[in-house]
């Protein structure tokens, strides 16, 4: 038995996407789904109501952070991270392998886990698969991840690619005088590699197994074969679902469409499937039509702090000098708190220039919002297969100017 069902409500007649249900000990969300990203156990400057206004009935928040602070035994203390953060419904942990590659300057990477330089007192912190599963346990998320490694962008191409001269910590590698593409290639194969053994400790370490879902990772960076590799050795083990992690780490859109087409399929048909970080309104749509049911990315509100907001048209940049008198709201159709509220384009510049903390709350309501208008849309397209009607409703799915995404 799994802390987690999942039920498949609705399919595509002509692509591979599916709308559903996941049922969790905390509530249940529809699929496909968009998780805002709550890291510190809150989504930056909202309070949990108004994220709930959004539409979003899942939060994700991560591992690493909260063990640094407030540490997973205050929250335990607490009763669990939604008694903490006063969030009722299902929340995801992401397991801090993300920084593993984000942090990659301040690690040391074994075959044990990872030694982290603190970025709260500079003391060395260590995390492995059990410790990973011990703080997630203690956190009490319904849907946790297991304790990867995530490996540069690039790894495994040619050496001219500007990534993959990206090089890992000297002791992960069989040699220090391979060549710079076997090199990285090298580090792609130790990195899947230490993801499924790893995910075989994450399994034996995990003590609620009926109160907490626990997802695999599928690694490989750009290299199908390894992707169906990794794939084949993650699904063997019997998960309530399945990520596909690493596509979120500099990547071009078309390489997530072709790692997430060549992925998804492999995974099991009956488990939800995540795709982890990846946040562009193209790259969520194309990702559903392959068959994945969630997603999380910070581009909603770090870029609603930034006075950026995301439009069905394309993105708005709120301090540019055209808006300083423009009485429209940021989007006439939205119904958030920002637009519904008759807050003007031009009022938003003024909060932004004047460092007013208003701005950044206001829209990063409403780019949370839009974010959950797509997912809505996309649940109606897979039931009514209105792929023609979605694309003529949301013009910037035609494509738009990528920014670098974070988790």
């Amino acid at each position: 038995m799994h802390a987690l069902r999942f039920d498949i409500t609705a399919r595509s007649k002509s692509c591979a996407a599916r709308a559903g249900v996941v049922h969790t000990p905390h509530g249940s969300f529809e699929t496909p789904a968009f998780m805002p990203v709550g890291t510190r156990a809150s989504v930056k400057g909202l309070l949990p109501e108004m994220v709930r206004r959004t539409g979003s009935q899942v939060v994700l928040a991560n591992t690493y952070h909260l063990m640094l602070r407030p540490g997973s035994e205050i929250i335990a203390a607490f009763g669990g991270l939604h008694r903490f953060m006063r969030w009722d419904g299902p929340i995801l942990t992401d397991s801090g392998g993300y920084q593993v590659f984000s942090m990659s300057d301040i690690n040391r990477i074994s075959d044990e886990g990872v030694v982290f330089r603190s970025i709260v007192d500079g003391s060395p912190v260590n995390l492995t698969p059990e410790r990973s599963m011990q703080v997630q346990n203690q956190l009490g998320a319904d849907i946790i991840m297991a304790f990867d490694d995530c490996p540069p962008s690039g790894a495994g191409q040619d050496a001219g690619d500007v990534h993959a001269v990206t090089k890992p910590p000297a002791s992960s590698l069989p040699s220090r005088n391979r060549a710079p593409e076997a090199v990285c290639a090298a580090r792609l194969d130790l990195a899947m590699e230490r993801t499924i053994r790893w995910l075989e400790r994450c399994v034996a370490a995990h003590a609620r197994p009926l109160d907490q879902a626990l997802f695999g990772i599928v690694q490989g960076g750009t290299d199908l074969a390894r992707r169906t590799r990794c794939a084949a050795q993650v699904c063997s083990i019997d998960l309530p679902g399945y990520a596909i992690g690493g596509v979120a780490v500099g990547e071009g859109t078309e390489d997530i469409r072709r790692v997430v087409e060549h992925t998804a399929v492999l995974l099991p048909p009956e488990r939800p499937r995540y795709l982890m970080g990846v946040g562009y309104e193209w790259d969520i749509v194309a990702a559903v039509r392959a068959g994945v049911d969630m997603f999380d990315c910070v581009l909603p509100t770090r870029n609603g702090r930034n006075a950026n907001a995301f439009t069905r048209q394309g993105p708005l940049r709120l301090r540019n000098s055209c808006n300083s008198t423009d009485p429209r709201p940021i989007d006439m159709e939205c119904d958030c708190p920002a637009c519904s509220g008759g807050f003007s384009r031009g009022y938003l510049r003024h909060l932004f220039l004047a460092d007013e903390m208003l701005g950044p709350i206001l829209v990063s309501l409403h780019n949370i919002a839009h974010f959950q208008r797509l997912m809505a849309d996309l649940r109606q397209a897979v039931v009514d297969d209105g792929w023609a009607t979605l694309a003529a409703d949301w013009p910037v799915l035609s494509g738009g100017r990528r920014e670098d995404a974070e988790h």
